[in-house]
């Protein structure tokens, strides 16, 4: 992983050691723009999703092999995988019963594309809105977190998996269930870190597949030159900093 991306993102050595099976893949655009979804991103986002219903048939969203990782892990942290759905498993099942995901904006529905296209958690955040470095690891249950759509202030409770910035501010919490509001990108986002993630045998493979077509997609609708660094590791890379 090239290094610009390596000072903004980081797993903690004690969240690998415990699940050494993780691997994340990591795309850094500068200079973005992020307007409201333009006509062929959204023709190509209604496709991804209709493909992704005829992919999916009559099965049950955790019966697909990086889903079902992820619910493996949810329970290894001590969080019920049915109350609280990774959020690539919340989208899918999102799709399915409501037939169509809306649009957001431009760097949303691009993550959200990626998401059901390999059924991986995608976090699309800004970084102007984070501070330092972002590391994936336990909670203390000291740290400071507001829900999308709400201002109300949560702690997450010690042993939770976050991701959280230098200041202690909560980017996501679960791991990979549900984003912060003060993360969000917006119009106005010019920076932003887009990041892929897996559990099951053969994830990287995979990680690395959506992390370049992430890349490629931010290339094409996010910005007239944005710049833009990506890279995958799997934990023992991570571990190796």
């Amino acid at each position: 992983m090239a290094s610009p991306a390596r000072a903004l993102f980081r797993y903690d050595r004690v969240l690998l050691e415990r699940f050494p099976q993780t691997c994340g893949g990591v795309v850094h655009g500068r200079c973005l723009r992020n307007p409201p979804t333009n006509a062929e991103l959204r023709h190509e986002f209604a496709a991804e999703q209709s493909a992704t219903l005829v992919r999916l048939g009559q099965r049950s969203p955790a019966d697909i092999a990086p889903l079902a990782a992820w619910r493996r892990t949810f329970s290894a942290f001590g969080v019920s995988p049915t109350k609280y759905r990774s959020a690539a498993e919340a989208l899918l099942r999102r799709l399915r019963k409501a037939g169509a995901i809306p649009s957001i904006n431009t760097l949303v529905d691009i993550g959200n594309l990626i998401s059901l296209r390999y059924s991986l958690p995608v976090l699309v955040y800004d970084l102007a809105k984070t501070s330092g470095t972002v590391t994936v690891g336990f909670a203390r249950g000291d740290e400071a977190y507001y829900e999308l759509h709400s201002k109300t202030l949560e702690a997450p409770p010690a042993g939770e998996v976050i991701f959280a910035d230098e200041r202690r501010r909560v980017i996501a919490r679960r791991w990979c269930w549900r984003q912060s509001a003060e993360s969000a990108v917006s119009d106005t986002t010019s920076e932003a870190l887009l990041i892929v993630e897996a559990q099951h045998d053969g994830g990287l493979d995979l990680v690395r597949t959506a992390a370049k077509d992430l890349r490629d997609l931010i290339s094409r609708f996010a910005g007239e030159n944005p710049e833009i660094v990506f890279g995958t590791r799997k934990a023992a890379e991570f571990l190796a900093d």
